[in-house]
């Protein structure tokens, strides 16, 4: 049980950070702001990151990473186009990337309690993909 929840657990957080730039990517040149867009580069860079520490760790399990569904990316690229393409300011985009590091905070707290019998690593990657997105969460809430 805890091989599979850790493999269950570690796949949700590489699908994650994959989300996380992708969004990024698609609203970073629109940005303004040179301290906004340092603080979209850097968040980026830890996602990325924490990314590369999983994709290793899935494959010692000899395991295929997980992209994030095709309706979450779909869904995600329809809300900030259509947001963004309403109103193209830093404001805006902070607010659909606030929108998107809640919703993963939300959902990597829901796969920590559903796969209990994760390993400890896999558990602390968790936990720091949530400390990344609060971050993130925070530094942007001066842009709103």
């Amino acid at each position: 049980m805890e091989y599979n929840d850790t493999v269950k657990l570690l796949k949700e957080c590489d699908s994650g950070t994959k989300m996380a730039v992708s969004s990024i990517d698609e609203v970073i040149d629109r940005v303004r702001d040179g301290e906004m867009k340092s603080i979209l580069s850097e968040s980026k860079s830890h996602h990325t990151k924490l990314g590369n520490e999983i994709h290793s760790l899935l494959s010692e399990h000899d395991v295929e990473d997980k992209e994030p569904s095709p309706m979450a990316k779909s869904m995600s690229w329809l809300k900030t186009n259509m947001k963004v393409g309403m109103n193209e300011s830093d404001a805006t985009i902070a607010d659909v990337l606030t929108d998107g590091c809640n919703m993963g905070v939300k959902s990597l707290h829901k796969y920590l309690n559903q796969y209990q019998a994760a390993d400890k690593t896999s558990k602390d990657i968790c936990k720091s993909l949530i400390s990344i997105e609060e971050e993130l969460c925070k530094d942007l809430k001066d842009y709103l």
